[in-house]
């Protein structure tokens, strides 16, 4: 009924009798179930023009910021037998602390006084090396005064060999002042013989002039034996000046050879020097591999290696240690699709494994119980699970992360979007559509581009 007119059949009679009229009057309940009707449908269609945040969850677990900070596995760098063990597990250790001491199992370090012996080596190598050293400084000194000894030679060779040319040149002017004399006594016995013939002079003056022609002919002899041997004196000079070439390269090639071979041994005493001392680092070092020290400080977490008298490999694995100082994070792992929506700098929400909360995905704000982070780092490259690694950091302008939170627990990720409206997203989830990609500078851009 409409109830237009004003004539209403209700005051004139009851309807008492009749169930399906009485039906179609209007209550008071009812009207109120209008009017709730109604405003719910206002209330639903102001909601979705709120805004909503999109987002994009998943799965991860707390880890450390820094790798050097976390969970790690302490290795024996050397093969041996465990001796004693000074730690248990759980225990918090320093930097440095020793956690387990092992002995030598291999015969060539079983000796007690290896690094002593070593040593000792290493110093006759070295004072061998010096002795080679100083006979090659003795070598070098001795060839220098060589050549020095081969200008003096050489220089009185020269000065020999000098004197025997002016001596030959002397004997030769003496020689042909002899033949003059000579000729000079041939003629004046001639003329003596003819004098004498003719009766002009006496036998005896005969006699004297011949003796002298002998004189004088034994002189020229003599000046010929004397230039001979002046000659020879010359020619031995020569060969002396070049004897003391042959002899000086003869005595400086033995001295360089012998200096060669010094430096040769002084080399390879040197190199087996420095072999020793390498040897003997090598020695110092793995003296102090036979303690395993904690690498930071950090607590015992599992002992791969149990024990007494248990032998070892190099490189086997010993215990876990797991750092006790440190920046936690998250890793969150999240799918190729949604790849290209996680940026370093975007905000992160967490609910923790343990820490009870109360969530409103679209509306972080309103979130009770989450805690905030801040991605660092995003894969360049997918995981075994073709999925791509996210870490996320504490947010310093969000409440600090639980004090007690440790390394491994769960952590659920909200991966906060862009806001959008509520029928927006709505339309989004129904069509399948991917979460809006572009920032609101990147849209605003947009739109003035196409403007």
């Amino acid at each position: 009924m409409l109830n237009i007119s004003e004539n209403k059949i209700l005051d004139r009679s009851h309807f008492d009798h009749a169930e399906s009229l009485t039906m179609t009057v209007a209550t008071k309940q009812k009207k109120r179930r209008v009017r709730i009707l109604f405003v719910s449908c206002c209330v639903v269609f102001l909601i979705l023009f709120l805004p909503w945040t999109q987002y994009i969850r998943s799965k991860g677990y707390v880890t450390m910021l820094q790798p050097e900070h976390r969970a790690q596995t302490i290795h024996s760098v050397i093969a041996g037998r465990i001796e004693k063990w000074y730690i248990n597990e759980g225990a918090f250790v320093s930097k440095g602390d020793t956690i387990v001491s092992i002995s030598e199992i291999k015969d060539e370090y079983f000796d007690s006084l290896l690094l002593p012996r070593t040593q000792l080596q290493v110093q006759a190598k070295n004072l061998s090396a010096l002795s080679y050293k100083e006979k090659v400084k003795a070598l070098e000194s001795q060839i220098e005064a060589l050549k020095r000894n081969n200008i003096l030679r050489k220089e009185q060779a020269r000065n020999k060999l000098e004197m025997a040319e002016l001596k030959v040149e002397s004997d030769s002017i003496r020689f042909e002042q002899a033949k003059v004399n000579f000729e000079i006594g041939v003629k004046q016995l001639g003329r003596a013989e003819k004098l004498y013939e003719e009766g002009l002079r006496s036998l005896t003056d005969l006699e004297t002039r011949r003796l002298k022609f002998q004189e004088v002919q034994a002189s020229v002899i003599s000046a010929e034996n004397d230039l001979l041997s002046s000659r020879n004196s010359y020619i031995s000079a020569v060969l002396e000046l070049d004897a003391i070439d042959n002899d000086f390269r003869d005595k400086l090639s033995k001295a360089e050879s012998d200096m060669f071979t010094a430096q040769s041994s002084q080399y390879d005493a040197e190199g087996s020097a420095t072999k020793l001392e390498n040897q003997y680092s090598n020695y110092e070092a793995r003296t102090g591999f036979r303690h395993i020290l904690a690498p930071q400080d950090g607590f015992i977490a599992e002992a791969i290696q149990v024990g007494l008298g248990e032998t070892i490999k190099e490189g086997d694995q010993i215990v876990n240690i797991v750092p006790s100082n440190g920046e936690l994070a998250v890793e969150m792992y999240v799918s190729p699709v949604d790849l290209p929506l996680m940026e370093v700098g975007k905000k992160v929400r967490f609910i923790f494994d343990g820490w009870p909360a109360i969530v409103f995905t679209g509306w972080p704000r309103i979130s009770n119980g989450t805690f905030g982070g801040v991605i660092v780092a995003v894969d360049q490259f997918a995981g075994k699970s073709n999925q791509f690694r996210v870490l996320v950091a504490e947010d310093p302008e969000e409440e600090p992360w639980p004090s007690v939170l440790r390394v491994g627990s769960g952590a659920d990720g909200i991966a906060l979007l862009n806001d959008v409206p509520v029928w927006y997203e709505i339309w989004r989830q129904l069509n399948g559509f991917p979460a809006d990609f572009y920032t609101r500078k990147e849209k605003e851009q947009i739109a003035k581009g196409e403007k």
